[in-house]
């Protein structure tokens, strides 16, 4: 589910954070370009791990701005595909289901991945397993045991101006989005196992 990534990028430090230890200024400026950000094809950053490597600070004509070459590791969130995490239920459609972990809010499980007797209940608006003799709900807020099955990835680079009335269409996807299924033994709302 976590792993870590070696990345190498340019820091800039600028004047007000000089007061601060160095190692402390280059922590803070990663951090807060790359944590919560998610990098394609890698996963969503979690949080800076350690800093392998700096170069001598460079500091810019006119700027003041200290530039330094900085190696280091990050916690990324990126499940492989067959892992089962947990993760709570938000929403549901007749589509499927929409779940969140505490910090990753797009998974995703499609009505052909549930058991094939799932049915969805329009009136309360969740999906409903009905086998044989027990009834058992998909309810919202309710923690599930889900197995990860594709990822999908979406640029989220701007492609230029738009016009007036325009939609850009990337900006309505989610750069990240996992899909999981609920098919297999052990799988679904945690209650319905642990009892």
């Amino acid at each position: 589910m976590f792993i870590l990534t070696k990345i190498a990028d340019l820091v800039q430090i600028k004047p007000e954070d000089f007061r601060k230890n160095s190692l402390e200024a280059i922590q803070d400026n990663i951090d807060a370009k790359y944590s919560n950000k998610v990098i394609q094809k890698i996963g969503l950053c979690i949080s800076l791990w350690d800093i392998l490597w700096t170069s001598e600070g460079l500091i810019g004509h006119g700027t003041g701005l200290v530039s330094v070459n900085v190696e280091f590791r990050m916690i990324v969130f990126r499940p492989y595909k067959g892992e089962v995490i947990l993760a709570r239920i938000t929403s549901a459609t007749q589509d499927g289901i929409n779940l969140r972990t505490d910090f990753f809010d797009d998974i995703f499980v499609p009505f052909n991945e549930l058991p094939d007797e799932a049915v969805f209940e329009q009136r309360d608006a969740l999906w409903v397993w009905k086998d044989d003799d027990q009834v058992m709900y998909y309810d919202t807020h309710e923690m599930a045991r889900v197995q990860i099955i594709a990822e999908e990835w979406h640029d989220q680079t701007p492609t230029g101006p738009i016009g007036i009335g325009d939609v850009n269409e990337h900006l309505n996807k989610a750069p990240y989005k996992i899909t999981a299924s609920m098919k297999g033994a052990g799988l679904g709302c945690c209650l319905w196992w642990d009892e």
